[in-house]
């Protein structure tokens, strides 16, 4: 006689449509559940391209372009290392690296907090091109999300502050649906800091909105801009001194 499996022992019926709401639902407690267990109060988010090269990775980019994107790895590096040595102590878990998990600015997240003896935190997503998760990530830490908006809600459920590099849709989807939750009340404001001056605002003309009277102009100061680690680090120091 075939005993059939239980009902949380059962992949196939798990993986159903029927069973969403139960995968959303695990999809909120599990890394909700480590999180607190690991002791993280807040955290910063890293967010910005895969595609950025390391210095292990810079020559083999096919254009000089795509190379001279290696100075953002850097900065992301050199930043996750300030802040995590600057705020995490053995009784102390505020301001924990966050990212995306894959390679480029994110894998320079992890690796920064990771050269600081720190935690870090990833939130995987699964994709038809599967994201490895990069190695510098605090194993227990290390989260993989089938639902986008579960994952979004993750990266800002604790946030204190949102450093976005360049970066692509992806980066774009993150850095607006933050900045509508701010500028709705839905979260508490906290700084927005949009890492590379030059290539910020030859990508957006920012001012055009408000010109417009598509935004107010003080929405304009829910973002500032950074061009290194040291002008980020001051920008939230200042703002929670």
């Amino acid at each position: 006689m075939n005993i059939p499996p239980k009902a949380y022992e059962n992949i196939e019926f798990l993986n159903s449509d029927v069973c969403r709401p139960v995968r959303l639902q695990l999809e909120y407690l599990h890394p909700e559940t480590v999180m607190k267990e690991q002791g993280i109060t807040s955290t910063v988010v890293m967010f910005g391209s895969a595609r950025i090269p390391s210095p292990e990775t810079v020559d083999q980019c096919d254009t000089p372009e795509k190379a001279a994107l290696l100075p953002f790895y850097q900065e992301a590096r050199k930043l996750a290392r300030m802040i995590s040595e600057a705020s995490q102590t053995n009784d102390s878990c505020e301001y924990v690296v966050i990212t995306g998990g894959g390679p480029g600015i994110m894998e320079a997240g992890n690796r920064g907090a990771a050269e600081a003896h720190a935690k870090s935190i990833a939130l995987n997503i699964t994709l038809p091109h599967e994201q490895e998760p990069n190695p510098y990530v605090t194993p227990a830490l290390n989260f993989e999300f089938r639902y986008f908006h579960m994952r979004k809600m993750h990266f800002l459920s604790r946030a204190k502050a949102l450093i976005v590099f360049p970066g692509g849709f992806g980066t774009f989807d993150e850095l607006f649906e933050a900045l509508t939750l701010i500028q709705t009340g839905k979260i508490d404001p906290m700084p927005v800091v949009l890492f590379g001056v030059k290539h910020w605002k030859r990508l957006i003309d920012w001012d055009y909105l408000p010109e417009c009277g598509l935004i107010s102009e003080s929405d304009l100061d829910l973002i500032q801009f950074a061009d290194t680690a040291e002008e980020v680090w001051k920008i939230i120091s200042d703002c929670y001194s």
